[in-house]
């Protein structure tokens, strides 16, 4: 029988699929759809400290292969995260989830990061600091290897869960910046956001996102997207988690590959409710097809005799 439990970050779980921040909500609205406990968890709503709006309207766009997204961080602020959001997770989600933090200073991200820490339901804090739809903030700290120090050694001081990093690949060496995260403590790192793209409305010559820019997210960053963890996994000693473009249970296998611990499920989530189940339960029978009996076997194979650069 197929195993597909790993652990991340000391924690065990049942198996590597994660749906990514952003695209899963805070969880039970999926819950209405299946029973997310199949899961091995999920990476909850971007959480900042005071409640937001978000960009204005329109800010979603398709595009081959893909989608565009300029949402902007919505969501109720830190505290009605904890005291409402949660709560009602827990009624239909019995592991540890994962919470996804962002902010705008390195304040914001401590607060809301110690805030959270102490929430039992809490196994994992995914620190973003690659959020391509704001201003002022999120991917600013992404971008710069000593930014991205700051912010992790200021969050390690209120914690005592494993922080995890989610990194930009809006940069030219994302190897160096996952490796100031971990050089600064981070526990795990988890890649890649978004791509920054746009599209534009030949009828009127405008931007088609009012934010004029987005998130290119879907199938079309995938071969990127396993580039850059397999760049960021030869080069780091924690935990890998890898996303972007994954759709099916042959992308999760290629991930981990590459060097992934564990996989986000992102845009798909959008398209398809029931896609991280159905790769949930396709996953042992392509790991039969391919006569892979543990998932830990993989981690990492391709890199085994390979020489980078």
């Amino acid at each position: 029988m197929a195993d597909t439990k790993v652990r991340l970050c000391g924690i065990e779980i049942d198996n590597p699929i994660i749906p990514a921040s952003g695209t899963f909500g805070y969880g039970y609205e999926m819950a209405e759809y299946y029973d997310i406990n199949c899961l091995g968890t999920f990476s909850f709503k971007g959480t900042t400290k005071d409640p937001r709006f978000g960009n204005e309207t329109p800010r979603i766009a398709e595009c081959p292969a893909g989608m565009l997204n300029s949402v902007g961080l919505q969501n109720p602020g830190v505290d009605k995260v904890v005291s409402e959001e949660l709560p009602k997770l827990a009624t239909v989600f019995d592991k540890k989830v994962m919470a996804n933090v962002s902010g705008f200073s390195i304040d914001e991200y401590v607060h809301v990061c110690e805030r959270l820490d102490k929430v039992d339901q809490v196994g994992w804090l995914e620190v973003n600091i690659s959020c391509p739809n704001v201003h002022g903030g999120g991917m600013s700290f992404g971008t710069n290897p000593r930014q991205a120090s700051s912010v992790v050694t200021e969050v390690k001081k209120v914690t005592t869960k494993p922080v995890i990093i989610k990194l930009t690949p809006n940069v030219t060496d994302i190897t160096s910046i996952a490796l100031a995260c971990e050089e600064a403590g981070a526990d795990g790192i988890s890649l890649i956001n978004t791509l920054l793209g746009m599209r534009i409305d030949i009828k009127t010559g405008k931007p088609v996102l009012a934010n004029i820019m987005g998130g290119l997210s879907g199938p079309a960053i995938f071969p990127v997207a396993l580039r850059m963890v397999y760049q960021v996994a030869k080069a780091v000693n924690v935990p890998v988690i890898g996303m972007g473009g994954v759709s099916s249970a042959e992308d999760v296998i290629e991930m981990m590959m590459a060097g992934a611990t564990a996989v986000g499920v992102g845009a798909v989530n959008l398209v398809n409710p029931f896609a991280s189940r159905d790769i949930v339960n396709n996953l042992p029978l392509v790991m039969e097809k391919y006569g892979i009996e543990n998932l830990n076997s993989i981690i990492g194979m391709s890199q085994e005799g390979i020489q980078y650069g």
